[in-house]
C-alpha cells in the first residue's frame, strides 16, 4: 500500500492542476469579453482607451472583467504548483475558444471560416512549441533563480525586450497603434514574458516559505514584486487599447501566440535548457505554423466567408468552367486558331465558306 500511495497522490495533484488550468482559461477568456463591454460603455460617454482615455476605470463592468482576469491568473499560477508546465501551458489555448464563442454571442463580433482556420493553426503551432519545449532544471531557492537571471544570455534578452518595448511605446505606437493590431500586443507580450519569469521566482519563494524556509529575508524577492507590478500595469494598459480598437476574436489568439512564444524563449534562456536537433526542428515547424495561422487570421478578418458561401462559389465556378469547356468542344477552330461559328441550318459549307 505504501508503494501505491505516492502514485495516487501524484495523480490527484495532476487532476487538480488540470482542473485549475481549465478554470483559468474559462475565467481569462470571459474576462476579455466583460472588459470589452466595459470599454464600449466607457467609450460611449468619454474618451476611448484606444485614444488615451481612462474613463473605463469608472465602469463597474470593466472592473468585473479585471477581477475575472485576476481570478483566472491566480488559478493558472496555482495550477503550476500541482501539474507540470507541459500540461498546464497548452490549456491556455482554451481561453481563445471561450473568448471567440462569447464574442460571437455577446459582442456580435463574427469570426469567419478562414479566421477560425487561422485560429486553429495558431493553437496547433503553439501547442507544438509548448509540448516540445525542454523541461526546466529543478530550482531549490530564490537565490538560484537570481544567479541564473544575472547570466549574460538572459541579461541580453531583458535589455533587448525593454529596448524594443520602449521603441514601440515611444515611436511606433503613436504612429501605428490604432491601425496595426500587432503594436499593442507586441508590447503586452514582451512585458508579459518578463513578468512570468518574475512570477516563477515568486512562486518558488512562496513554496519554500510555506515549507518553512523563509525567502522574504532576501531583498531580491521585493525586486521581483516590483517587476511584476510594473509589468502587469503596462500589460493591462496596452491590452485595453488593443481590445478597444480591434476585434476580440482576433486579439485573443494573436496575444496568446505572441505571449507564449516570448515566454518560452525567455524560459529557455533563463533556465538554459539544452535542446536536441529534433526539438529545435519541431519548435521551428510550430513557429512557422503560428506565422501562417496569424497571417490567415489577420488578413481575412474583414471578409464575410462562410462554408455555405464557399460551396456556392465552388459550384458556380465549376458550372462556368464546364459550360466553357462544352462550348469549346462544340465550336471548330479555323486555320488561324480562332473559333469558327457553326454554319446556319440548311446551308451547305463550300470552299469559300472555309477560307
Amino acid at each position: 500500500m505504501s508503494m501505491q500511495f505516492p502514485d495516487q497522490e501524484s495523480l490527484s495533484d495532476r487532476n487538480k492542476g488540470l482542473v485549475l488550468a481549465v478554470s483559468s482559461s474559462i475565467f481569462i477568456g470571459a474576462s476579455f469579453i466583460v472588459k470589452k463591454k466595459g470599454l464600449r460603455a466607457a467609450g460611449a460617454t468619454g474618451i476611448r482607451a484606444g485614444s488615451g482615455g481612462y474613463s473605463y476605470l469608472s465602469k463597474p463592468l470593466w472592473w468585473a472583467g479585471m477581477v475575472t482576469m485576476i481570478v483566472g491568473e491566480i488559478a493558472n499560477f496555482a495550477a503550476y504548483a500541482f501539474a507540470p508546465a507541459i500540461l498546464v501551458t497548452p490549456l491556455g489555448a482554451l481561453s481563445i475558444i471561450v473568448s471567440a464563442v462569447l464574442a460571437h454571442y455577446l459582442l456580435n463580433e463574427k469570426l469567419n471560416l478562414f479566421g477560425l482556420l487561422g485560429g486553429m493553426l495558431c493553437m496547433a503551432g503553439s501547442l507544438t512549441i509548448v509540448l516540445h519545449a525542454p523541461e526546466e532544471r529543478p530550482i531549490t531557492s530564490l537565490l538560484q533563480v537570481w544567479q541564473l537571471a544575472l547570466q549574460p544570455g538572459f541579461l541580453l534578452y531583458v535589455v533587448s525586450a525593454i529596448a524594443v518595448t520602449l521603441v514601440f511605446i515611444l515611436h511606433i505606437a503613436p504612429a501605428h497603434g490604432t491601425t496595426s493590431i500587432y503594436v499593442y500586443i507586441t508590447i503586452c507580450s514582451l512585458v508579459g514574458s518578463l513578468s512570468v519569469m518574475s512570477c516563477k521566482a515568486l512562486g518558488i519563494a512562496l513554496k519554500l516559505t510555506f515549507e518553512g524556509d523563509n525567502q522574504f529575508v532576501h531583498p531580491q524577492i521585493y525586486f521581483c514584486l516590483l517587476v511584476v507590478a510594473v509589468c502587469v500595469v503596462t500589460q493591462m494598459n496596452y491590452l485595453n487599447k488593443a481590445l478597444d480598437l480591434f476585434n476580440t476574436a482576433i486579439v485573443s489568439p494573436i496575444y496568446y501566440v505572441m505571449f507564449t512564444t516570448f515566454t518560452i524563449t525567455a524560459s529557455v534562456i533563463l533556465f538554459q535548457e539544452v535542446q536536441s536537433p529534433r526539438q529545435a526542428t519541431t519548435e521551428l515547424c510550430g513557429f512557422v505554423t503560428i506565422v501562417i495561422g496569424t497571417f490567415l487570421l489577420h488578413s481575412t478578418k474583414d471578409l464575410d466567408i462562410t462554408l455555405a458561401g464557399l460551396n456556392a462559389a465552388t459550384k458556380s465556378t465549376f458550372s462556368a468552367a464546364t459550360l466553357s469547356e462544352l462550348q469549346m468542344q462544340r465550336l471548330p477552330l479555323t486555320s488561324n486558331g480562332a473559333l469558327d461559328s457553326p454554319a446556319p441550318t440548311g446551308h451547305r459549307m463550300t470552299n469559300s465558306d472555309r477560307f
